[in-house]
């Protein structure tokens, strides 16, 4: 092979346009050196370190962004691959970037309210999530399967340990192990799908269809491969189980099993990181895939439109019909969670029938699922007792008036994941319909609104037990009639700004970018 060759792959690792990446990983390792050399007293520092470090990276990821946007030779350098094509630098990229790490320091500051009532390992906890967010942030950006594939399991991997956490309930052992199983299984389709893929784009076929080829596992190169070849029934089975395999991350039906039990079982912080970062992930992951290597024509009529129109309408329906009689507030979560996850695809249609805006509707719609949940799951931390997996409505009642800012604090949020106006959530809604519109997926649109319908009923029941039902008239296990924490100033101030930013980006969208719509 000619040396030259590894000289020029070697000049594209350029290892600092990692370093948000690598800072992560940096604060990750040295949690863990606190936790070693830090006396017991001294180790509550570990959590304002988790959170402090994380805050910092966001802070220097949003100035190099900004810088960048302003500075056309930045620009060109952050629109660009590197390290032979597995990572490559977009503004959607870029936006991931960001989504990913405000969700992690959001799950690391739920972590410390959690660990207020329980007796578990706490260092450990943060240096796993801060690794997965990290993995997360590569994963949003691979643009090759190799590293599509080794990012999204060391994700996996990491939830692995994340949802068995709380070692002392059975719930959680049981969560971890369904997730094992089924994550193990998802894994495995889309490794298959990938498999196939590389059988197709791999020498001789490129060389017959006269199209030089530096990598089969390449995006760019895959496209162009299977763009070349229509029909191809190994083509079109690859890219169906790649899509089922990315399915079951953001939880659509029917791929969806695991994620009542899973959602209840696991500790609320991990919820809160497979609710919004895990799905955020996936449908990253899926955008630049239906917008990419598979955007060929013939596969978008055959494979691409059919098959997750099927699951959205499916994912949107059992969503929020399963959800109508749950009492369990983790269970209303995860099942509305695959509700959303439906209206989501309906977006991803769009894109693939090419309406040029729907990928940024749909991170748009991802940025205000973010404010909504992580308002709920706050307010979840501060009520949950001991046992937060048995958080029923019951335990909510009368919380406006116990708690009147958490209780305000739900109302905002589940108003806004019910779409209720002015909140975020109806506009995201409304450009997710809008974008249904204009590619003519008239179907999609009328089954959306029927779910959202249907959702209002359990949104406004969770709200009816907080504002308007007192605790005599709900029947209290002892379980749930444990007293909610009292919110403290930091607290109030991260709930508190999560519900206004949810109010303001329903009445004001000009801050989110030109160039990601």
């Amino acid at each position: 092979m000619n040396p030259a060759i590894y000289h020029s792959i070697t000049d594209t690792n350029q290892w600092l346009t990692l370093w948000p990446e690598i800072s992560l990983g940096l604060l990750a390792l040295l949690l863990l050196a606190l936790d070693l050399l830090l006396k017991e007293a001294d180790r509550a520092i570990i959590p304002r370190v988790a959170v402090l470090g994380q805050v910092l990276i966001l802070i220097a990821l949003l100035g190099v962004i900004i810088h960048a946007s302003a500075d056309p030779v930045m620009e060109q350098v952050m629109d660009s691959s590197y390290f032979d094509g597995l990572i490559t630098f977009t503004p959607f990229g870029d936006a991931g970037r960001v989504f990913i790490l405000l969700t992690s320091i959001m799950v690391s500051y739920l972590a410390q309210i959690y660990f207020q009532r329980q007796s578990l390992p706490r260092a450990e906890f943060y240096h796993l999530q801060i690794v997965v967010a990290a993995a997360m942030m590569l994963l949003v950006q691979s643009t090759q399967f190799v590293m599509l594939f080794v990012a999204l399991e060391t994700v996996t991997v990491g939830f692995y340990v994340l949802v068995a956490y709380s070692r002392n309930s059975p719930w959680s052992l049981e969560a971890g192990l369904k997730y094992l199983i089924l994550g193990a299984l998802s894994s495995a389709i889309l490794l298959f799908g990938i498999v196939l893929l590389y059988g197709v784009a791999s020498a001789p076929v490129p060389h017959r269809l006269g199209l030089p080829l530096h990598d089969a596992m390449s995006f760019a190169d895959l496209g162009r491969i299977l763009a070349r070849q229509p029909n191809n029934p190994l083509a079109a089975a690859g890219v169906a189980l790649v899509l089922c395999g990315i399915a079951f991350k953001i939880g659509a039906v029917p791929f969806q099993i695991w994620i009542p039990d899973v959602y209840q079982g696991a500790p609320t912080p991990t919820m809160a990181f497979l609710a919004v970062g895990s799905k955020a992930a996936g449908f990253m992951v899926l955008l630049n895939l239906v917008t990419g290597p598979f955007s060929a024509p013939w596969l978008s009529h055959q494979v691409l439109v059919p098959l997750l129109s099927s699951l959205a309408v499916l994912s949107i329906l059992y969503g929020n019909l399963a959800a109508l009689g749950q009492r369990n507030v983790k269970r209303i979560m995860g099942l509305s969670g695959i509700a959303h996850a439906g209206y989501m695809l309906v977006g991803v249609v769009a894109a693939v029938q090419g309406v040029s805006w729907a990928p940024g509707a749909v991170l748009f719609y991802l940025f205000t699922y973010l404010l909504a949940s992580m308002g709920v799951f706050g307010v979840m931390a501060h009520v949950a007792g001991p046992r937060d997996e048995l958080q029923e409505l019951d335990q909510y009642a009368d919380l406006g008036k116990r708690e009147p800012f958490l209780g305000g604090v739900l109302a905002m949020s589940l108003g806004s994941l019910a779409g209720i106006p002015p909140l975020a959530g109806f506009i995201g809604k409304l450009l997710l319909f809008y974008a249904a519109f204009q590619a003519h997926l008239y179907g999609l649109l009328e089954v959306s609104i029927l779910g959202v319908v249907i959702s209002i009923y359990y949104y406004f029941g969770w709200m009816r037990e907080a504002l308007f039902r007192s605790p005599s008239q709900a029947a209290l296990s002892p379980v749930s009639a444990e007293s909610p924490l009292t919110p403290t100033r930091w607290a109030r101030l991260a709930l508190g700004l999560l519900a206004a930013a949810s109010l303001f980006a329903g009445l004001y969208q000009g801050f989110f970018p030109d160039s990601l719509m």
